[in-house]
Formats: C-alpha cells, structure tokens, sequence
C-alpha cells in the first residue's frame, strides 16, 4: 500500500525534506551564535562606558589595532587639533537613524607630536556633495577631549564600501592607517568618538552612545527555524497518510463500481436466454386448447 513512495514525485519530496532538515537546524544555530554574540557585545559596551576614563595612549599606538576588548573604552586626550588635515566622512546617521550626513574628523596633535583621529561629531549633508560642507570649526588652542575609542573600520568589518574618487576631504572609512598618509605625522590606532566637552551651539551633533540593552531578535529566530525542521517530518508523515488514504479510497470506489456493473450485466443478460420450462408448459396447454376447439366433433360410437 506504500508503493506510492518509490514514485518520482514522492521520492523527489522525500529528498527535499531530507535536505531542510539539517539546513533549518543550522540556520537556527547561526542565529543563536548571533545572539550570543549581541549579548556578549552587549556586556563588553556596558563593562567599557562604566570603566574608569584612561589616556589614550594607554590603549593604543601607532600602527596598532585596537584590541576588540578595549572598544567603546572611555580614554582622554589633551592637544591641538589640525584643521588643516581635517576630513569629513559620508553616508553617516544622525541620532535619529534617518537623516544621512557627514562625520567630521579631525586629527588632535598630542604633546609628543603624534596624533589621534577625532569624531567631532555629525553635521548634515546640504545641498552640493560635492564640496566641502560648511563644517563648525573646531576650538583652538590646547583642550582636553573624552570619547568613547574605537577601532579601524574596514571594509570587511563594516560592510561599508571604501569608494575610488571622492571630492576633496571626503572619505567613507574612518581608518587611521590612510589617514596617516594624509596627515604626515603618526596616527594612534583606531579613533575616539567624541562624548566631551559639548560643542558650541551643539554643532557638531555628538555621537549618541551605542544601544546596549536590546538583545534582538536572533533568539526568537533560531526557535523558528528548529520549530521549521521539527514540523519538516510530521508534516511529511500527515502527507504519506493522507496519500494512503486517498488511494485505499480511491481503489475502493473503484471496486464497488466494478461490482455494480458486474451485476448490472448479469441482470440485463438473463431474460435473453429463453422461456422456461413453466412458460413453455403453459403456451403447449393453449396449443392444445386451441386445436381441440377448431378439431371437428367426433362421431358417436354405433
């Protein structure tokens, strides 16, 4: 009765359930590996902003990449900022996620003569792309700036592509290594996200602190995918049921259709056949009947 399942469409069916199985389980694994991976992000963002302030030459240097444990790290850095090396980087959010603009970097030369790469902030983008925005200048003299330090975007990390042939001063990346080309001097790895002290007149716009309380959805979705490659098999054997019982059905309707025109032919098939014995007695007694009464009558005896 289960012959049905050596059939193409069934063995085909089979195949394509046998293969989203372990396909739904992984995808359900890289999504808890996501989770897990937000959730640990999300305690090293709180463990770093609740860290004590420490210079930024204690967690960086030229050339160095910064460790994935010191991000978002609260540092501190005294010195002059050149505003002649000054940058602006594209394609960046406001606080509100929606309004597309500019990241103004600045370098801050330090006491020893190196430098770190600042985001002041974000300004909007206005009309013509392809000039130099009007940018709030940047406080002369010796200050004194804290942020929140982070590492070289890549493309790789970021997803961000770095384009070919921007105008003047733009970039795409905040990354020290090309910026150190530019500059002349050396770079300290990474750049720090400016938290302090507030610009004047609130332009630039500083960076809002990273969210660190939502988890998101990953968990919810690695549920749903192994709830997917749970349902795969039931949902395979309620089909293989109902095919067998659509077929045991099916032939059964069949049968009896059979049988009723089986009958049906043996019921048109027997007053062909001739008279019975009984008829045929009655029709020689009206024979007889008949002759008697047509026959002439019999003389009487002398």
């Amino acid at each position: 009765m289960y012959r049905f399942l050596l059939s193409r469409q069934w063995v085909i069916l089979t195949l394509v359930a046998l293969v989203l199985i372990p396909v739904m389980i992984k995808l359900g694994f890289w999504q808890l590996h996501r989770h897990e991976h937000k959730v640990a992000q999300n305690q090293l963002i709180a463990s770093s902003l609740a860290a004590r302030p420490v210079p930024v030459t204690e967690l960086t240097a030229p050339g160095r990449d910064l460790p994935h444990d010191d991000m978002w790290r609260t540092v501190t850095a005294t010195g002059t900022y050149d505003t002649a090396h000054e940058v602006v980087v594209r394609q960046r959010t406001a606080a509100d996620e929606q309004s597309i603009g500019y990241y103004v970097l600045t370098p801050l030369v330090l006491g020893d003569g190196r430098a770190v790469l600042v985001n002041r902030g974000w300004i909007s983008a206005g009309n013509d792309l392809t000039k130099f925005p009007d940018v709030p200048a940047a406080p002369r003299g010796k200050v004194t700036v804290t942020g929140r330090m982070m590492a070289d975007e890549t493309t790789a990390v970021s997803g961000i592509k770095d384009t070919r042939g921007l105008p003047a001063r733009q970039i795409m990346l905040i990354n020290s290594k090309e910026q150190t080309k530019r500059v002349g001097r050396p770079l300290l790895g990474g750049y720090i996200e400016q938290t302090g002290p507030d610009p004047s007149g609130g332009k630039p716009e500083l960076v809002p602190e990273p969210d660190h309380d939502s988890i998101g959805p990953h968990m919810a979705y690695a549920v749903q995918w192994w709830l997917f490659a749970a349902a795969v098999p039931v949902g395979w054997v309620i089909l293989v049921r109902r095919e067998r019982r659509d077929r045991v059905a099916a032939a059964a309707e069949k049968a009896e259709a059979a049988e009723e025109a089986r009958e049906s032919k043996d019921a048109g098939e027997a007053p062909a056949g001739g008279r019975t014995a009984g008829s045929a007695r009655t029709a020689g007694t009206g024979e007889n009947e008949a002759a008697g009464k047509d026959a002439p009558p019999v003389p009487a005896g002398p």
